[in-house]
C-alpha cells in the first residue's frame, strides 16, 4: 500500500514541475553553528519526538552512575575498611587484585548484558527491554546496598552490570531510529553525553558523603557513607522505567520489523506529528520497509549462526565491525579514558592532591567538565561540524593532555608523596597536570566518546543492526573491564608514567583511524547501505562518492532547491528559484 501510494506522490511531483536529478549536489551553503533543519518540516522536530529521545538518552547515566560512583567508594574510608582494600596482612598484589576486582565486576556482567541483549532487543522490542532492565538494575543494586561482604558485592554489581550491558545496545539503536536524519548525531550524543550526567551525580555524591556522614560510630564502621551513594542508582531506575511507560513511543523500525506496519505508521506518525497518509510519512515508511523487505528476503532462514557467519563472511559487514565499530571501541576504551574516569581520585594523588575530601572534591569538579564538554558536544559539534572533524579535535586534545600528564608524572614522581614539599616550579607544573586530566576529559566527551555508540547504531544493515551493536558493546565492555582490570598492576609494572605513555600511543593510532572514516552527517540510515558498496579507502570521501537517494532525502532536496508546500500531506506547489527555471532536467 505504501508502495502505491508513494508512487502516486512522485507522478504529481512529476506531472506539476521538471527538477534537476536527486543525485545532483545540492547548492554549497554558508557554515551554521547550528543544526541545519531547513529542508525537513518543521513539525517533525516536536515534544512527542524529544520526550522519546530525553529518556531512552538518559539511560546512559546508569553507566556513569556505577563509574562515578564506584571510583569514589574505593576513597570513602568506611568502604576502604568494610571490604578490607588497606588490609595491613595482605600483599600489595593482592589489594592491587582486589580494587581491580570490584572495581570491574559491573563490567565483566556488562559482558553478558550485551551478549543476552542481541536477543533480548529484537525479541521485546525497545520500549519493553527498557522497562526489563531497569527492574533488574534495581535488584542488582539492593543486593550491593544490603552487602557485607565482598562475595555478595560482587554478586550485586554483577547483576546490576547486566542491566548496564542491555542499556549500551538499546539506548543507541532507538535513538537512531526514531531520530530524524539532522538531530540523529545529537540523538546518539545525549546518550553519550548522558554517562557523564551519570558520573557528575556519583561524584557529588560521594563528595557530599564524605563531608556529611562519619566513616565510624562509636568505634565501628558506619556503612550508611558508602551505602548512601548507591541511592541515586534506584531513584533514575525507577524514574526511567515510568517514563518510559508514560512518554516514549515504541520504534517504527521495529515495528516494521515484526510485521506490525499499522501500528508503524501510527507510532511514525505520532514521532513526526504528521497525518498518516502524509508525503514525508509515507516516505519515511516506503524507505524504512524497502529495506526490511530486501534483508528479509536475504535472511529468511537467519540465527544467531547466520548473523555470526555475515560478520565474518560478509566483506562489507565485517570491514564495518572489525575496521570500524570493533576498532573504535579497542582504541577508545584503551586510550586511557575510562582509566581517568575509575581511577580518578588516584590520579588526582599522584598529581599532588592530599586526603579523600580533596580527591573527591577534584572528582566532582571533573564530572562536572566532562558533563559541560560532553554535552557542548553533543549540540555545537557532532551535527555541526561532522562526526571525523569532531574525532580529531578530540582524540588531539586527549593526547596533548595525556602526554603532559605522563611527563609530569616522570619529572615529579614525588607529588604523591604525602610528606613532601614540592618547589614552586613543581607546584605549578602539579596544577598544569591537574588542568591536563580535566581537558583529557574534554577531549574525550568530544571525541571519541561521542562516536563510539554512535557508529555501531546507524552503519549496520536493519536485519543485524541489534545483534551487531550488542556485540559491538561486549567489545565496548570487555576492553573496558581488561582495562580497568589492567591498570593497577600496569601502572605498578611500568611506573604510573609508562602506562600514559602507552595511551598517548593509543591515541596516535586513533588519528589515523579517523582519518579513514566516513561522514555519515545528515544521512538516512537506509542511504547508509549504498556507502558500503565503495572500497574502504575511498569511504572517508563517501559523501561526494554516494549521494542520499532515499525518498525522504529526495522530498527534502526538491525543498532545498525550491520550496515544496503541503496541505493535509499532499505537494501542492513547487516554486523554483530563478537562476534554476531554465536548467531543468527530468
Amino acid at each position: 500500500m505504501s508502495h502505491s501510494i508513494l508512487s502516486n506522490e512522485h507522478k504529481e511531483l512529476k506531472d506539476q514541475v521538471e527538477v534537476e536529478p536527486i543525485s545532483s549536489p545540492p547548492p554549497k551553503r554558508k557554515f551554521r553553528w547550528t543544526i541545519d533543519k531547513r529542508d525537513h518540516p518543521k513539525q517533525i522536530f516536536n515534544i512527542t519526538l524529544y520526550l522519546s529521545i530525553f529518556v531512552f538518552g538518559i539511560l546512559g547515566a546508569a553507566r556513569g552512575l556505577d563509574e562515578g560512583n564506584i571510583s569514589g567508594n574505593i576513597t570513602l574510608p568506611s568502604f576502604i575498611a568494610r571490604f578490607g582494600l588497606k588490609d595491613p596482612t595482605k600483599t600489595t598484589d593482592y589489594l592491587a587484585n582486589l580494587k581491580s576486582n570490584i572495581t570491574s565486576m559491573v563490567q565483566l556482567g556488562a559482558i553478558g548484558g550485551a551478549l543476552i541483549a542481541m536477543k533480548t532487543v529484537d525479541y521485546f522490542g525497545r520500549v519493553r527491554s527498557l522497562q526489563i532492565i531497569c527492574l533488574i538494575w534495581i535488584v542488582g543494586t539492593i543486593i550491593q546496598i544490603t552487602a557485607s561482604n565482598v562475595g555478595q558485592l560482587y554478586a550485586g554489581r554483577l547483576i546490576e552490570g547486566l542491566a548496564i550491558g542491555h542499556t549500551t545496545s538499546i539506548g543507541p539503536v532507538y535513538l537512531a531510529e526514531v531520530a530524524p536524519s539532522p538531530i540523529r548525531g545529537l540523538a546518539s550524543c545525549i546518550f553519550a553525553g548522558a554517562v557523564y550526567l551519570g558520573v557528575l551525580i556519583s561524584y557529588m555524591t560521594n563528595y557530599g558523603c564524605v563531608l556529611h556522614v562519619a566513616d565510624t560510630v562509636n568505634g565501628h564502621i558506619n556503612d550508611n557513607q558508602w551505602r548512601y551513594t548507591l541511592i541515586p542508582k534506584i531513584l533514575l531506575a525507577g524514574l526511567l522505567l515510568i517514563m518510559a511507560t508514560l512518554l516514549c513511543v515504541e520504534s517504527p523500525r521495529w515495528l516494521l520489523k515484526v510485521n506490525k506496519v499499522d501500528q508503524a505508521v501510527k507510532n511514525l506518525s505520532k514521532l513526526r506529528h504528521m497525518p498518516e497518509d502524509h508525503a514525508y510519512i509515507v516516505a519515511e515508511i516506503s524507505d524504512i520497509n524497502e529495506q526490511v523487505m530486501a534483508e528479509k528476503d536475504a535472511i529468511a532462514n537467519s540465527s544467531i549462526l547466520g548473523n555470526f557467519r555475515d560478520i565474518f563472511t560478509n566483506k562489507s559487514i565485517a570491514y564495518r565491525f572489525f575496521c570500524i565499530a570493533g576498532a573504535a571501541q579497542v582504541i577508545g576504551q584503551w586510550s586511557g579514558a575510562n582509566a581517568v574516569t575509575i581511577y580518578a581520585s588516584e590520579l588526582f594523588s599522584l598529581a599532588g592532591i592530599k586526603g579523600p575530601i580533596g580527591k573527591l572534591k577534584m572528582s566532582a569538579i571533573l564530572g562536572a567538565v566532562k558533563l559541560t564538554s560532553a554535552y557542548l558536544g553533543a549540540f555545537f559539534v557532532i551535527d555541526v561540524f561532522g562526526r571525523k572533524r569532531a574525532l580529531y579535535s578530540g582524540i588531539s586534545l586527549q593526547m596533548i593532555s595525556i602526554l603532559y600528564y605522563a611527563i609530569f608524572l616522570t619529572i615529579v614522581p614525588q607529588a604523591a608523596e604525602d610528606d613532601t614539599e614540592l618547589s614552586p616550579s613543581q607546584t605549578r607544573a602539579s596544577k598544569g597536570a591537574l588542568a591536563a586530566i580535566f581537558l583529557s576529559g574534554t577531549g574525550w566527551t568530544i571525541g571519541f566518546n561521542s562516536v563510539q555508540y554512535l557508529l555501531g547504531s546507524e552503519i549496520f544493515p536493519l536485519h543485524i543492526r541489534s545483534f551487531a551493536q550488542s556485540l559491538v558493546m561486549v567489545l565496548h565492555f570487555a576492553n573496558q573491564y581488561g582495562n580497568s582490570k589492567a591498570l593497577p598492576k600496569l601502572m605498578l609494572a611500568l611506573q604510573p608514567y609508562g602506562a600514559f605513555y602507552f595511551f598517548v600511543g593509543v591515541m596516535v593510532l586513533g588519528l589515523v583511524f579517523a582519518f579513514l572514516l566516513p561522514e555519515l552527517q545528515g544521512r538516512s540510515l537506509e542511504s547508509v547501505e549504498e556507502v558500503f558498496t565503495l572500497p574502504w579507502y575511498k569511504l572517508r570521501n563517501c559523501d561526494k562518492l554516494v549521494p542520499d537517494h532515499s525518498n525522504v532525502h529526495e522530498i527534502n532536496y526538491i525543498n532545498s532547491r525550491g520550496k515544496l508546500e503541503y496541505n493535509s500531506g499532499k505537494v501542492d506547489e513547487i516554486v523554483l528559484p530563478a537562476d534554476q527555471k531554465g536548467d531543468r532536467i527530468v
